[in-house]
């Protein structure tokens, strides 16, 4: 577990009452009913003065939301950076966690657990994981993937399109998001052929 010591101090409920989103905060790290002796950098989900009866809700850099009584001693409470304050250990947000969706062409078990083997060759044994593993079958086969107004009118040629990405394969469109006003066309992928004349 990678931490720093930050000194900081312990803040009131009216000191956090003047905060805004954009305030640097520490509050505890413990996440899931794992106590763990430190702090995790935070921010406000609303401004201070939003929340009512002393209870605040913190949003953590790793995603966890975090309810707190500042003034309730049990707990471990809201701090910030202050010089003068007391050391304190903060977790340091130096991953990234990846969840990762892999298309192998051919794919069998022995390409998968090279593949797997060849990531924690690169990146460490410790630190390359399988959390949940689900083998599908998918199709060897690419598609054209466009764009086009969500409510385009009847009767009307093609020309608004916009290609949004080219010889992508179907598991790919999943993962991907349409523009806002905007929806997406997968049709069969066509090679483009260029019938220019040539001298």
């Amino acid at each position: 577990m990678n931490t720093e010591k930050v000194t900081a101090r312990r803040l009131t409920a009216e000191d956090i009452a003047e905060l805004g989103l954009q305030d640097g905060i520490f509050v505890s790290a413990g996440t899931e009913g794992l106590p763990l002796d430190c702090y995790a950098p935070a921010f406000l989900t609303k401004p201070g003065k939003d929340f009512e009866g002393g209870a605040f809700t913190a949003r953590t850099v790793f995603g966890e939301e975090i309810h707190v009584l500042p003034d309730n001693a049990d707990e471990g409470g809201i701090w910030a950076a202050d010089e003068a304050g007391e050391e304190i250990e903060v977790l340091q947000s130096a991953g990234v966690l990846l969840n990762l969706a892999l298309f192998v062409p051919g794919g069998n078990k022995e390409s998968l657990d090279s593949l797997y083997s060849a990531a924690r060759e690169a990146f460490g044994a410790g630190v390359v994981q399988r959390w949940s593993e689900e083998t599908v079958a998918v199709p060897d086969v690419k598609v054209d993937l466009y764009e086009e107004p969500a409510r385009a009118r009847k009767n009307t040629n093609s020309q608004n399109r916009d290609r949004r990405a080219l010889d992508i394969y179907p598991t790919r469109v999943r993962f991907l998001e349409p523009s806002e006003g905007w929806k997406f066309i997968v049709e069969p992928h066509k090679e483009i052929v260029d019938d220019t004349p040539t001298i």
